[in-house]
Protein backbone atom coordinates (compact mmCIF):
# COMPACT_ATOMS: atom_id res chain seq x y z
CA UNK A 1 0.00 0.00 0.00
CA UNK A 2 1.31 3.65 -0.98
CA UNK A 3 -0.18 7.25 -0.23
CA UNK A 4 -2.03 6.84 -2.90
CA UNK A 5 -4.35 4.25 -1.59
CA UNK A 6 -3.72 5.95 1.61
CA UNK A 7 -4.85 8.96 0.56
CA UNK A 8 -8.05 7.45 -1.21
CA UNK A 9 -9.27 5.31 1.61
CA UNK A 10 -9.10 8.34 3.57
CA UNK A 11 -11.69 9.63 1.45
CA UNK A 12 -13.95 6.87 1.55
CA UNK A 13 -13.77 5.65 5.38
CA UNK A 14 -16.90 6.19 6.35
CA UNK A 15 -18.38 4.21 3.92
CA UNK A 16 -16.41 1.37 5.22
CA UNK A 17 -17.76 1.44 8.84
CA UNK A 18 -21.00 0.30 7.19
CA UNK A 19 -20.11 -1.58 4.01
CA UNK A 20 -22.31 -5.15 3.58
CA UNK A 21 -19.16 -6.54 2.76
CA UNK A 22 -15.99 -5.07 5.15
CA UNK A 23 -18.76 -5.47 8.18
CA UNK A 24 -19.12 -9.17 8.56
CA UNK A 25 -19.78 -11.99 6.29
CA UNK A 26 -18.93 -16.24 6.15
CA UNK A 27 -15.20 -15.96 5.46
CA UNK A 28 -15.03 -13.85 9.24
CA UNK A 29 -17.13 -16.53 11.34
CA UNK A 30 -15.05 -19.61 9.35
CA UNK A 31 -11.79 -18.26 10.91
CA UNK A 32 -13.62 -17.63 14.36
CA UNK A 33 -14.18 -21.93 14.04
CA UNK A 34 -10.80 -22.18 13.20
CA UNK A 35 -8.70 -20.43 15.80
CA UNK A 36 -8.44 -21.14 19.21
CA UNK A 37 -9.04 -18.92 21.87
CA UNK A 38 -6.35 -15.96 21.14
CA UNK A 39 -5.28 -12.98 23.70
CA UNK A 40 -3.93 -10.37 21.34
CA UNK A 41 -5.16 -9.62 17.86
CA UNK A 42 -3.17 -6.56 15.50
CA UNK A 43 -5.45 -6.19 12.73
CA UNK A 44 -3.00 -5.04 10.03
CA UNK A 45 -4.81 -2.42 6.65
CA UNK A 46 -7.51 -2.62 9.08
CA UNK A 47 -10.17 -0.50 7.44
CA UNK A 48 -12.87 0.58 9.47
CA UNK A 49 -11.58 -2.52 11.98
CA UNK A 50 -14.94 -4.81 11.81
CA UNK A 51 -12.13 -7.59 11.53
CA UNK A 52 -10.51 -7.01 14.86
CA UNK A 53 -13.15 -5.63 16.51
CA UNK A 54 -15.12 -8.74 15.98
CA UNK A 55 -12.48 -10.22 18.65
CA UNK A 56 -13.84 -8.55 21.90
CA UNK A 57 -14.45 -10.19 24.51
CA UNK A 58 -11.97 -13.03 22.99
CA UNK A 59 -8.87 -11.18 22.99
CA UNK A 60 -7.87 -8.81 26.25
CA UNK A 61 -5.59 -6.60 23.53
CA UNK A 62 -6.75 -5.28 19.65
CA UNK A 63 -4.15 -2.93 17.78
CA UNK A 64 -5.78 -1.59 14.36
CA UNK A 65 -3.50 -0.82 12.00
CA UNK A 66 -3.78 1.49 9.30
CA UNK A 67 -2.12 4.23 6.70
CA UNK A 68 -5.51 6.38 6.61
CA UNK A 69 -6.01 8.21 9.78
CA UNK A 70 -9.93 8.82 8.63
CA UNK A 71 -10.39 4.93 8.80
CA UNK A 72 -8.71 4.42 12.36
CA UNK A 73 -11.40 7.29 13.08
CA UNK A 74 -13.85 4.67 12.31
CA UNK A 75 -12.22 2.21 14.28
CA UNK A 76 -12.18 4.25 17.30
CA UNK A 77 -15.87 5.26 17.06
CA UNK A 78 -17.26 2.05 16.36
CA UNK A 79 -15.15 0.62 19.37
CA UNK A 80 -16.69 3.35 21.68
CA UNK A 81 -19.94 2.53 20.75
CA UNK A 82 -19.20 -1.40 21.40
CA UNK A 83 -17.20 -0.32 24.40
CA UNK A 84 -14.64 -1.42 23.10
CA UNK A 85 -10.67 -0.67 24.16
CA UNK A 86 -8.82 -0.55 21.05
CA UNK A 87 -5.26 0.84 20.12
CA UNK A 88 -4.67 2.14 16.47
CA UNK A 89 -1.43 3.12 14.85
CA UNK A 90 -1.53 4.33 11.63
CA UNK A 91 1.15 2.92 9.77
CA UNK A 92 1.77 1.04 6.23
CA UNK A 93 1.66 -2.57 6.18
CA UNK A 94 5.13 -2.63 5.10
CA UNK A 95 6.49 -0.88 8.38
CA UNK A 96 4.70 -1.00 11.30
CA UNK A 97 6.35 0.14 15.03
CA UNK A 98 4.89 -2.17 17.11
CA UNK A 99 7.58 -4.98 18.89
CA UNK A 100 8.10 -8.52 17.59
CA UNK A 101 6.65 -11.37 18.81
CA UNK A 102 3.65 -9.72 20.46
CA UNK A 103 0.51 -10.95 19.04
CA UNK A 104 -1.40 -14.28 19.20
CA UNK A 105 -3.21 -13.32 15.95
CA UNK A 106 -2.55 -11.13 12.92
CA UNK A 107 -4.96 -10.69 10.82
CA UNK A 108 -5.40 -8.94 7.09
CA UNK A 109 -8.79 -9.41 5.73
CA UNK A 110 -9.53 -7.40 2.18
CA UNK A 111 -6.91 -5.28 2.27
CA UNK A 112 -3.40 -7.25 0.55
CA UNK A 113 -3.94 -6.58 -3.00
CA UNK A 114 -3.41 -2.69 -1.95
CA UNK A 115 0.15 -3.51 -0.91
CA UNK A 116 2.73 -2.18 -2.71
CA UNK A 117 4.97 -4.60 -1.31
CA UNK A 118 3.05 -7.94 -0.24
CA UNK A 119 6.75 -9.79 0.47
CA UNK A 120 7.78 -7.23 2.91
CA UNK A 121 4.28 -6.94 4.48
CA UNK A 122 4.30 -10.66 4.70
CA UNK A 123 7.95 -10.59 6.89
CA UNK A 124 6.24 -7.92 9.05
CA UNK A 125 3.39 -9.91 10.28
CA UNK A 126 5.60 -12.54 10.70
CA UNK A 127 7.89 -10.35 13.13
CA UNK A 128 4.87 -9.57 14.77
CA UNK A 129 3.17 -12.75 15.20
CA UNK A 130 4.23 -14.42 18.60
CA UNK A 131 5.90 -17.89 18.26
CA UNK A 132 2.94 -20.62 17.52
CA UNK A 133 0.64 -17.73 16.69
CA UNK A 134 -1.42 -17.24 13.44
CA UNK A 135 -1.44 -15.08 10.22
CA UNK A 136 -5.05 -14.79 9.09
CA UNK A 137 -5.63 -13.86 5.38
CA UNK A 138 -8.67 -12.76 3.89
CA UNK A 139 -8.68 -11.49 0.59
CA UNK A 140 -10.00 -11.66 -3.16
CA UNK A 141 -8.20 -15.12 -5.04
CA UNK A 142 -6.86 -14.64 -8.52
CA UNK A 143 -7.61 -16.86 -11.19
CA UNK A 144 -4.72 -19.64 -12.38
CA UNK A 145 -6.52 -18.86 -16.06
CA UNK A 146 -4.65 -16.02 -17.19
CA UNK A 147 -7.08 -14.89 -19.49
CA UNK A 148 -10.06 -15.41 -16.59
CA UNK A 149 -7.03 -13.37 -14.23
CA UNK A 150 -6.96 -10.55 -16.85
CA UNK A 151 -10.10 -9.80 -17.29
CA UNK A 152 -10.97 -9.59 -13.41
CA UNK A 153 -7.58 -7.44 -13.21
CA UNK A 154 -9.08 -5.11 -15.44
CA UNK A 155 -12.61 -4.50 -13.63
CA UNK A 156 -10.93 -4.61 -10.37
CA UNK A 157 -8.80 -1.51 -11.76
CA UNK A 158 -11.34 0.18 -13.00
CA UNK A 159 -12.97 0.17 -9.90
CA UNK A 160 -9.93 1.13 -7.90
CA UNK A 161 -6.90 2.45 -9.55
CA UNK A 162 -5.07 1.27 -6.50
CA UNK A 163 -5.66 -1.92 -6.94
CA UNK A 164 -2.37 -4.07 -7.22
CA UNK A 165 -2.98 -7.91 -7.77
CA UNK A 166 -5.51 -10.39 -6.13
CA UNK A 167 -3.11 -13.07 -5.69
CA UNK A 168 -4.29 -16.96 -6.31
CA UNK A 169 -4.08 -19.91 -3.44
CA UNK A 170 -0.79 -21.25 -4.96
CA UNK A 171 0.94 -18.06 -4.76
CA UNK A 172 -0.22 -18.04 -0.77
CA UNK A 173 0.50 -21.12 -0.07
CA UNK A 174 4.11 -20.27 -1.19
CA UNK A 175 4.59 -17.03 0.46
CA UNK A 176 3.48 -18.84 3.40
CA UNK A 177 5.53 -21.80 3.26
CA UNK A 178 8.92 -19.28 2.06
CA UNK A 179 7.74 -17.25 5.52
CA UNK A 180 7.94 -20.93 7.39
CA UNK A 181 4.35 -20.55 8.51
CA UNK A 182 3.01 -24.10 8.86
CA UNK A 183 -0.57 -23.67 6.54
CA UNK A 184 -3.79 -24.99 9.08
CA UNK A 185 -6.15 -24.22 6.18
CA UNK A 186 -6.35 -22.74 2.50
CA UNK A 187 -9.97 -22.62 1.52
CA UNK A 188 -11.67 -20.32 -1.42
CA UNK A 189 -15.11 -21.49 -1.28
CA UNK A 190 -17.17 -18.37 0.73
CA UNK A 191 -18.99 -15.34 -0.81
CA UNK A 192 -18.45 -12.43 1.43
CA UNK A 193 -22.08 -11.36 0.36
CA UNK A 194 -24.30 -14.66 -0.15
CA UNK A 195 -25.72 -12.59 -3.61
CA UNK A 196 -23.33 -10.99 -4.82
CA UNK A 197 -23.07 -7.64 -5.81
CA UNK A 198 -24.47 -5.62 -8.51
CA UNK A 199 -21.80 -3.35 -10.45
CA UNK A 200 -23.74 -0.31 -9.70
CA UNK A 201 -23.49 -1.27 -5.70
CA UNK A 202 -20.01 -2.06 -5.91
CA UNK A 203 -18.92 0.90 -7.21
CA UNK A 204 -21.06 2.70 -4.47
CA UNK A 205 -18.71 1.38 -1.75
CA UNK A 206 -16.29 2.14 -3.54
CA UNK A 207 -16.82 5.45 -4.62
CA UNK A 208 -15.95 4.56 -8.04
CA UNK A 209 -17.81 7.35 -10.13
CA UNK A 210 -19.95 7.37 -12.82
CA UNK A 211 -17.10 6.67 -15.75
CA UNK A 212 -15.78 3.28 -13.65
CA UNK A 213 -19.71 2.32 -13.69
CA UNK A 214 -20.23 2.42 -17.09
CA UNK A 215 -16.12 1.27 -18.02
CA UNK A 216 -16.78 -2.17 -16.15
CA UNK A 217 -20.23 -2.43 -17.40
CA UNK A 218 -18.85 -1.81 -21.34
CA UNK A 219 -15.79 -4.46 -20.36
CA UNK A 220 -18.39 -7.27 -18.62
CA UNK A 221 -20.65 -6.90 -21.75
CA UNK A 222 -17.44 -7.24 -24.22
CA UNK A 223 -15.98 -10.81 -22.23
CA UNK A 224 -17.48 -14.35 -23.54
CA UNK A 225 -20.30 -15.60 -21.91
CA UNK A 226 -17.66 -18.69 -21.09
CA UNK A 227 -15.27 -16.35 -19.36
CA UNK A 228 -18.43 -14.30 -17.80
CA UNK A 229 -19.91 -18.00 -16.31
CA UNK A 230 -16.46 -19.19 -15.11
CA UNK A 231 -16.07 -16.58 -13.14
CA UNK A 232 -19.68 -16.65 -11.92
CA UNK A 233 -20.67 -13.18 -13.01
CA UNK A 234 -24.36 -13.09 -13.75
CA UNK A 235 -26.99 -10.56 -15.56
CA UNK A 236 -29.49 -8.84 -13.67
CA UNK A 237 -33.27 -8.38 -15.06
CA UNK A 238 -32.16 -4.70 -15.96
CA UNK A 239 -29.33 -5.98 -18.30
CA UNK A 240 -26.97 -5.01 -15.78
CA UNK A 241 -23.80 -7.14 -14.04
CA UNK A 242 -23.88 -9.00 -10.64
CA UNK A 243 -20.17 -9.81 -9.32
CA UNK A 244 -19.34 -12.36 -6.59
CA UNK A 245 -17.54 -11.17 -3.44
CA UNK A 246 -15.88 -14.40 -3.25
CA UNK A 247 -12.80 -14.49 -1.27
CA UNK A 248 -9.21 -17.10 0.19
CA UNK A 249 -8.95 -17.43 3.73
CA UNK A 250 -5.42 -18.99 4.72
CA UNK A 251 -4.85 -19.28 8.21
CA UNK A 252 -0.94 -20.51 9.04
CA UNK A 253 0.62 -20.96 12.31
CA UNK A 254 4.20 -19.22 12.92
CA UNK A 255 6.62 -22.48 14.06
CA UNK A 256 10.64 -22.19 14.79
CA UNK A 257 11.30 -22.39 11.38
CA UNK A 258 9.85 -19.00 10.36
CA UNK A 259 11.74 -16.56 9.42
CA UNK A 260 11.16 -13.40 11.74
Amino acid sequence: MDSSSSKRFNSIASGYATSEVHSGSPTLDRLHELLPPVDSVCDIASGAGHTGLGFAGIASQIVAVDPAPNMLAQVQRLAKERNITVETIEAFAESIPLASATFDLVTCRLAAHHFSDLPKAMTEMVRLTKLGGYIAIIDMEGNENPILDTLNHEIEVLHDPTHVRSYTAKYWRELFVENGLEIETCENCYWEIPDGLTVKRWCELGDSGEEAFHAIQDRLASASSEDLSQLEITRDADGGFRLPIRTLLILGRKSYKSRA
